[in-house]
């Protein structure tokens, strides 16, 4: 038979990427989403029918037993979670309740439906924030920098709890940051890859952006999902970094993305106070090592190229608005 996982956060970007590549395997696929009277399925028409849609919230343990006593998952990736950093100072208990305490609920829903169940909770380079070490790996110590990175330590650690408590196959993935076309317009590389294609087209004169002088480690988020099914996969749980090993700015990121659409991005980018963080992070960059060795995992897209992609494809968007 098949096997079957649920993803939570499935009309996100990874969850879209991830519930393609589970397909693509044979998987039987459990997408959960939050009641709502506005969700969005826009990142997974493609494949919706493919799909099994079940409503459930992570903020109620009770509908996570009964998604999980009905559909009975062998693996479960937890990705749902409020990811916008920016928005974890404005709502910080938001930001607690769906992206630190809802791994908890999870993972103990699994204890006491079926411990068997694999279970890959998604963590962030974010909890690294203010680096005691570069690049970053599995053993650096973590010192985030805003409620959201501070949400993914407890989000992390209670993942490692569960599994030494329980004996559960639960992992984290420290994934840096990873981007696409499908990524939301308020992250920092697609609100530049639209801007471009906004002004490429007349729409707009101007980029408003926070501080360019951040460095991130940026890879594509469809090899990132691989790595997430790959650590599932492994006999022993473990926690793995996942990243480029490269480092860029966002200055560079814009003058890569700009390019791509003929322009200069100095007449055009504007730096705006409203945008810098309370608290910045100035430096991310991971060292992969482990998940190459031990996963056999690689990249396939490299950052000139997924900058390319995201500017071509929000080219395209654009064009096809004006229509």
């Amino acid at each position: 038979m098949a096997r079957r996982a649920l993803i939570t956060g499935v009309t996100g970007q990874d969850g879209s990427y991830l519930a393609e590549l589970l397909l693509e395997q044979g998987y039987e696929v459990i997408g959960m989403v939050r009641r709502s009277s506005t969700v969005s399925f826009e990142r997974i028409a493609h494949i919706q029918d493919k799909i099994t849609i079940v409503g459930g919230d992570l903020l109620d343990q009770a509908s996570l037993i009964t998604m999980l006593s009905e559909f009975r998952p062998q693996e479960v990736y937890n990705l749902a979670a409020q990811s916008f950093v920016q928005t974890s100072w404005s709502q910080p208990v938001l930001t607690g309740e769906t992206t630190a305490l809802a791994v908890t609920r999870m993972l103990d829903a699994i204890r006491i439906v079926d411990p068997s169940i694999r279970f890959y909770q998604a963590s962030s380079s974010e909890m690294f924030g203010k680096v005691l070490e570069v690049p970053q790996r599995e053993t650096t110590p973590f010192y985030p920098r805003s409620p959201y990175g501070v949400a993914k330590v407890y989000g992390h650690w209670i993942t490692v709890n569960y599994r030494e408590s329980y004996g559960l196959h639960a992992t984290s993935g420290i994934l840096f940051n990873h981007e696409s076309p499908r990524r939301g317009l308020e992250f920092a590389p697609r609100k530049i890859s639209y801007g471009v294609a906004r002004i490429k087209h007349g729409l707009d004169t101007t980029l408003h952006l926070g501080n360019l002088d951040s460095q991130r480690d940026w890879g594509f988020a469809g090899d990132y999902v691989r790595a997430m099914v790959l650590m599932v996969q492994q006999d022993t749980p473990s926690d793995y970094v996942v990243a480029s090993g490269e480092t860029h700015s966002v200055r560079e990121l814009c003058e890569l993305a700009f390019s791509v659409a003929g322009l200069n991005w100095e007449d055009h980018v504007v730096v705006d106070d409203r945008f810098k963080r309370p608290a910045e992070v100035d430096l991310l960059v991971g060292d992969p090592k482990r998940a190459i060795e031990e996963l056999g995992w690689k990249r396939e897209v490299d950052f000139p190229s997924l900058v390319e992609m995201m500017v071509e494809a929000d080219l395209a968007l654009v064009r096809s608005q004006l229509r």
